[in-house]
């Protein structure tokens, strides 16, 4: 049994799922867990559910790809990181990435006003069916859209190498969805820019 980004599904609330599954597993087993985050709460499915597991590690704890540029914008308020976002686009009117939003409805705003001030850009997020987020993902990766707005839905498990930007409108919950977000840019070998918007409330999280 392979539990690929285990973190994430015990914060989606699947842990009494994951137990059960566990639990009607054979005595001998291979079990094996993927995050690229290790929290407490996996390291605890680990010791109950594992005989003597081996930890491998592949990389520092909690940080993000070597080949990534970090920068961050000040903002005077939460309202002008729309024309900060605009300002970017313009400066980049080759631009490809993602802007990762906190909630399901920003995401939708924000590509509807992105799509009125003609951009090209479109929204992924958990209110849309499986048919719709294939049918979203297959024009970005055929780059028929630059701008995916996201919610943490795209955080994880996407594989698409030439992402160049990946544009963070809003700060994550939780800091380590940081590097899960950063990481959907410089894979394979490639460079890539991690963007983030601050405003004056937004500071504590970010020293985080």
């Amino acid at each position: 049994l392979v539990l690929d980004e285990a973190d994430e599904m015990l914060r989606m609330g699947f842990i009494d799922d994951v137990e059960w599954i566990l639990e009607q597993l054979p005595e001998e087993r291979q079990l094996i867990l993927f995050s690229a985050t290790m929290p407490k709460e996996v390291l605890k499915i680990s010791k109950n559910y594992m005989n003597k597991p081996k930890k491998i590690q592949v990389d520092s704890n909690n940080e993000g790809a070597k080949d990534i540029e970090h920068n961050y914008y000040l903002v005077s308020s939460i309202k002008d990181k729309y024309q900060a976002l605009r300002r970017i686009c313009d400066i980049n009117p080759h631009i490809y990435g993602i802007v990762f939003c906190r909630t399901r409805r920003e995401s939708k705003d924000i590509s509807a006003k992105l799509l009125q001030d003609g951009y090209n850009a479109d929204s992924l997020n958990g209110d849309l069916s499986q048919p719709q987020r294939d049918q979203v993902m297959g024009r970005f990766r055929k780059k028929q859209i630059q701008l995916l707005i996201a919610t943490d839905v795209a955080a994880r498990g996407l594989d698409i190498p030439v992402i160049k930007h990946v544009i963070n409108y809003d700060l994550p919950q939780v800091p380590e969805d940081y590097i899960h977000r950063i990481g959907r840019t410089g894979r394979a070998g490639k460079d890539g820019s991690a963007l983030t918007f601050l405003a004056s409330n937004d500071r504590n999280m970010w020293r985080s």
